[in-house]
């Protein structure tokens, strides 16, 4: 709960600040997320960690870009982006456990 839960809780709550603590609130989130995975791949083997982890971390990036307005978005783009990470990591998550099972060894280990 500490690892996913609780940062997705904070990006969802973040819709409700301003633009620059929403960056900054979303940014901590993910990187927290994609580390919290990185190193339960490392300590589990599970699977789909070795590829959320950095999928969370590389998320980061188009977040400061909305944040920095280099993007043009109203809350409806920051609505969509969390659709995007939800969606992105929950793809990842059954693509890569349908593919190679629950656990897999190597990469981090």
């Amino acid at each position: 709960m500490l690892a996913w839960w609780i940062p997705l809780a904070l990006m969802i709550a973040g819709l409700l600040v301003p633009v620059s603590l929403r960056t900054a609130g979303w940014a901590i989130a993910l990187a927290w997320m994609g580390l919290a995975c990185m190193l339960n791949a490392r300590r589990c083997g599970r699977t789909h960690c070795r590829y959320t982890g950095p999928y969370f971390l590389a998320m980061i990036l188009p977040v400061l870009a909305l944040g920095a307005g280099l993007v043009s978005v109203g809350l409806f783009g920051w609505i969509s982006m969390v659709a995007i990470i939800l969606g992105g990591s929950g793809l990842i998550w059954w693509a890569t456990e349908r593919t190679w099972g629950g656990f897999h060894y190597g990469l981090y280990s």
